[in-house]
């Protein structure tokens, strides 16, 4: 007989036994055993002696003393949350060969479970001191991390070289730290040694949270240039000719010193190292600290230094975080110790005024030309302009990308945004800067805000902390104005990039078929075509390396990663697809891309008639000076 399915089903419902319950466990709770930090002072003093000489193999070694206050349980730290980095970073998988002895005695170690940065021991009665001994394995080729030591200079940071006791401030570790240089090399950092023994030298005694701020950078080849006010460029390049500067160029930086000071009206450091290296060997860098910041610039930054425009923006940019992240500080951002979790609330602040002052400074001090400067907020502008992502993404959340992405590459930036706190906190304080000029008749902008803000208790370089409220009543205290609401609008909006900075000083953004001079060095220094405002694609080495969501190539299939190996059945070169898409402007035929990959070669038709486009500001002829003009003007 044929059992219709609604009767079959209701037969079988009806017939079946109850179905057992699952086995349903709960769960184990996790204990947290790690002290918590104290504001107390620690018993005694850490001794940290590392071997930097290893420069075939790239192996620190390291032999540490630390004070032990009491027996029993004690749990040693591997510097997790890095200050500038904004995320836990630290590179505890490149610690090797840890051993932890006590009177001569090997104690056994134990990882945490939860927290991979904390080692427990248990200290024997008696115990005055652990000995510490352990190898960071930096990296050797640039798949594993940042290169930080070649044949000829190194980069070293005490985070990566040293272990600290929990349960107590950073800042009131106190620790004596000796390096071991490899022999003839010159070493700069913002620690002042008290001895020299041939190539050992030892660095005066500071709390391990100015430690961790004090990297150091070495070199076979190294020049030092005093450039006033407390400040020193401390120069290490892969050969002697690249040391090589003009007095011109080096009394731009000079200014940029002089300018800085001058828009702070403080100092926040007895003094202050420029580490900075010229080199395509070691890994790009740019870190700030307090009293130093570790910055790498290509070859020729010195020696052709007209055509290095992508690198000339660095130097103030890491300047200017003295003052902006490293004295001021979001309250959220501070931390007591390297383990407790950093929240970027306010990396607009941070980040975004640091960018925004970077690029004033760079102009003021004549790093750049103005029309240089001007092309760099052009390209900018437009790159935040054409961001689909805004649409679903406000800016304030892009606060948290650090975290989140930890700068991997993205298949997609222009629909899932990255770090652009950096770039559109710039526009942000841009406009501020206009809002205040135009209320204010150009009597205030946003130098007195800087004064205001950064420029109190001359000569502290601890940490003062700020909330959003902070922020609203100085910018109020400068110029009354509706700032809470403007600032909320422009962190969450998801509209148009805010570029009214830029329209109140009679700036339009426009496009024309003529890189200019700083998009042209952009894409050589970086060895890419751009063609994100036209065909919407980035290509380098014949392989696309980005496509703008909705663009035409986007449209048409494309992602990241094939090789173009011809264009128009023409093969390929930056050239020929620049060419072709000249040649199809204004008409209705296809640009016909052949696209290989690992298993596949295919034709693809790109759908554009637009020509070639590159972003630029556009003001019209005899226009007045506005405020952006005066706020990129040196001052007297």
């Amino acid at each position: 007989m044929y059992l219709r399915p609604l009767a079959a089903l209701l037969l079988l419902s009806a017939a079946a036994p109850a179905l057992a319950a699952n086995s349903a466990p709960q769960p184990l709770p996790i204990v947290d055993t790690i002290p918590a930090a104290r504001d107390i002072p620690y018993p005694g003093t850490m001794t940290l002696k590392v071997d930097a000489t290893d420069t075939d193999q790239n192996i620190f070694k390291v032999q540490q003393t630390i004070p032990v206050a009491k027996a029993g349980p004690m749990t040693l730290l591997f510097p997790a949350w890095l200050p500038g980095n904004h995320a836990p970073r630290g590179q505890v998988e490149k610690v090797a060969g840890l051993v932890v002895k006590a009177g001569g005695q090997v104690l056994l170690w134990k990882r945490d479970p939860v927290d991979v940065y904390a080692f427990h021991v248990d200290v024997p009665s008696g115990t005055r001191a652990l000995d510490v001994s352990f190898s960071f394995l930096s990296a050797t080729v640039a798949d594993q991390g940042r290169i930080q030591v070649t044949r000829e200079m190194l980069n070293l940071q005490w985070e990566a070289v040293s272990l600290y006791p929990a349960g107590y401030f950073t800042r009131r570790i106190p620790v004596t730290a000796t390096v071991t240089y490899p022999a003839g090399w010159q070493a700069a950092t913002a620690l002042r040694p008290t001895a020299t023994t041939g190539n050992t030298v030892t660095y005066g005694t500071v709390n391990y949270e100015v430690l961790v701020d004090s990297p150091v950078f070495a070199g076979k080849y190294f020049r030092k240039d005093d450039l006033g006010q407390g400040v020193t460029l401390n120069t290490v390049a892969d050969s002697a000719k690249e040391l090589v500067v003009s007095d011109e160029v080096l009394g731009k930086h000079r200014e940029l010193v002089t300018q800085t000071v001058k828009l702070f009206g403080a100092r926040h450091f007895d003094h202050y190292d420029f580490l900075h290296a010229i080199t395509d060997r070691m890994g790009g860098i740019g870190l700030e600290h307090h009293r130093s910041s570790e910055n790498q610039n290509d070859p020729g930054y010195f020696t052709d230094f007209a055509n290095s425009l992508p690198d000339h923006n660095l130097l103030p940019h890491e300047f200017t975080h003295s003052w902006n992240g490293k004295f001021r500080r979001g309250a959220d951002m501070w931390t007591p110790d390297f383990k407790t979790p950093m929240r970027g609330s306010l990396l607009w602040v941070y980040e975004g005024q640091t960018q925004f002052w970077g690029h004033v400074l760079e102009a003021r001090s004549g790093l750049t030309s103005k029309q240089d400067k001007l092309d760099a907020l052009a390209g900018i502008a437009a790159a935040l302009d054409n961001r689909p992502a805004r649409e679903w993404r406000s800016l304030d959340d892009t606060t948290n990308d650090p975290v989140i992405s930890a700068r991997r590459p993205k298949g997609w930036l222009s629909y899932q945004r990255s770090e652009d706190y950096y770039n559109e906190g710039l526009l942000i304080w841009t406009e501020a800067d206009a809002i205040i000029r135009q209320g204010m008749n150009g009597a205030k902008g946003m130098d007195d805000f800087a004064k205001a803000f950064f420029g109190i208790n001359d000569g502290d370089w601890g940490e003062v902390t700020y909330t959003f409220d902070d922020v609203v009543s100085t910018l109020n205290g400068v110029y009354p104005y509706t700032w809470r609401e403007f600032l909320t609008d422009r962190l969450t909006q998801k509209d148009r990039a805010p570029l009214g900075g830029f329209e109140r000083s009679g700036y339009k953004l426009v496009y024309t078929d003529t890189p200019s001079n700083f998009i042209k060095q952009g894409m050589k220094a970086n060895k890419f075509l751009d063609l994100t405002y036209s065909l919407g694609i980035n290509v380098a080495k014949a392989k696309i390396t980005a496509v703008q969501w909705n663009g035409p190539a986007f449209k048409a299939g494309l992602t990241v990663g094939p090789e173009i190996v011809a264009v128009n059945g023409v093969p390929y070169s930056e050239d020929v697809l620049k060419a072709a898409v000249t040649a199809a402007k204004g008409g209705t035929a296809p640009i016909r891309l052949t696209l290989k990959t690992d298993t596949l070669v295919r034709d693809v038709n790109v759908q554009w008639n637009g020509g070639l486009r590159y972003p630029k500001f556009e003001k019209a002829a005899g226009a007045p000076d506005g405020p952006l003009d005066r706020l990129l003007a040196a001052r007297p």
